[in-house]
């Protein structure tokens, strides 16, 4: 294989590992799995977000008492992602939508942009530095969630926000009835 292509194999080998390391954020904060969370940054990191600036096991502890007293559910949604590699540095821009159904019933959106300065340690990529903007935000009112009525709609599953949502099931499974509507 010539070294121009090797190097190309490399960096994107080391896009999807920062893309998993993004994802292991959104997924961790929505599903409340600490451990999940943690594992996307150094625990020397410092982010900044909103009114909080500190560290990743203080920035857990808040974020998921905010979202766990306004919402019943939360989707940190990734978007466009950019990514400049050097090295063992990189630095990421990455475009968010950020929808939760709060308990007043509305629905909050927000858009953004995460800006992340990550590091690879270890042969391990994880967030160094995360800072981020937050361009527009609004609500919506609520609508009834499409098929509540269907008697086994959450034979598979109903959504949650801990390691018990279907989405850790493995392996994945259907429990509900061949139909034809």
């Amino acid at each position: 294989m010539n070294s121009d292509r090797q190097a190309r194999l490399d960096r994107l080998l080391d896009q999807r590992d920062i893309l998993d390391c993004l994802a292991r954020f959104s997924r961790g904060i929505d599903r409340f799995d600490r451990d999940l969370f943690l594992s996307a940054f150094h625990p020397d990191a410092v982010i900044a977000a909103g009114a909080f600036v500190g560290g990743p096991a203080d920035l857990y502890d808040w974020a998921s008492a905010m979202h766990e007293r306004d919402q019943i559910a939360t989707q940190h949604n990734l978007l466009n992602n950019t990514c400049d590699i050097a090295d063992d540095t990189a630095h990421c821009e990455t475009y968010y939508l950020f929808a939760a159904r709060n308990r007043d019933d509305t629905n909050w959106l927000a858009g953004g942009r995460y800006f992340d300065r990550l590091q690879r340690r270890d042969e391990q990529w994880r967030i160094l530095l995360r800072t981020n903007v937050i361009e527009w935000s609004g609500t919506v009112p609520s609508m009834p969630i499409p098929f509540a009525d269907v008697p086994d709609i959450n034979r598979n599953g109903a959504p949650r926000r801990d390691t018990t949502d279907p989405s850790y099931q493995r392996p994945l499974t259907n429990h509900r009835r061949h139909n034809l509507p």
